[in-house]
């Protein structure tokens, strides 16, 4: 399961672990114009995690999820 709300300067998507046990903590990504933020509580640290990804990183990583084991850079249409 997985919620999306839309706020003035970001989207906020929050993915809910609903599969067998053991259950994860959710997953909350913060959508900017300029980058993207991953959020986690960690059980065993007491704290929020926070990952930070720039919106290159972001196609780098939607390009990954339906490619083979390898090492790719992503190109611009029309780029030699």
């Amino acid at each position: 399961m997985f919620t999306i709300e839309h706020e003035f300067d970001r989207t906020i998507i929050t993915l809910v672990d609903e599969d067998k046990t053991p259950l994860l903590e959710d997953v909350v990504i913060n959508t900017f114009e300029e980058h993207v933020t991953l959020s986690q509580w960690d059980q065993a640290q007491q704290k929020m995690l926070k990952i930070t990804l720039s919106l290159s990183q972001v196609r780098d990583l939607e390009a990954a999820l339906d490619l083979p084991e390898g090492v790719y850079r992503l190109r611009a249409v029309g780029d030699e």
